[in-house]
């Protein structure tokens, strides 16, 4: 796990809610205390959309929605004239993303050993933190993966020019 202490947060925050640069990762969650707190569950509610888009979204096997399905409902809570108290955002890789992301790393680990690959936003007390994340079936003591996605998400922030510290 590796923590990116973003340092242009007006700058990151325009990416993530008005464009369409996380719109490739999945929405497990999102928390947003501002006036009042909202909490958003990712979770896909089948019985809400007919069997074609069911089958869509579903497709590769995901149980959230794509962020590009919340992405304006989240500008809408966050957006004003305050800055929220607090914000939490949980992106996961699709299955299909995950299992490409797996396979270029070419650690010895399969899809079927990983269960979730993340990255966490936090922002509070003024600071916003971007955290990766592994969730493994079994229990491993190699962390070959963890550092291969740390490096990944680390050339993902670089390449889409988000200025951040290491700590």
């Amino acid at each position: 796990m590796k923590a990116f202490y973003i340092k242009d947060q007006k700058q990151f925050m325009n990416r993530l809610l008005k464009s369409e640069l996380f719109d490739h990762f999945l929405l497990a969650e999102a928390t947003i205390h501002g006036a009042i707190s909202y909490s958003v569950d990712g979770h896909i509610n089948r019985d809400f959309f007919d069997t074609e888009e069911q089958g869509t979204l579903t497709a590769d096997g995901s149980e959230y929605l794509p962020f590009s399905h919340v992405r304006s409902i989240c500008y809408e809570l966050i957006r004003g004239k305050h800055t929220p108290l607090y914000m939490k955002f949980v992106f996961v890789l699709s299955p299909a993303n995950a299992k490409k992301t797996i396979l270029q790393t070419d650690t010895g680990f399969s899809a079927e050993d990983i269960s979730g690959i993340f990255l966490n936003l936090t922002f509070r007390d003024g600071q916003m933190v971007l955290t990766t994340g592994v969730s493994y079936r079994t229990f491993s003591l190699d962390r070959s993966f963890d550092n291969a996605w740390d490096t990944l998400a680390a050339r993902f922030l670089d390449n889409h020019g988000i200025d951040y510290d290491v700590r």
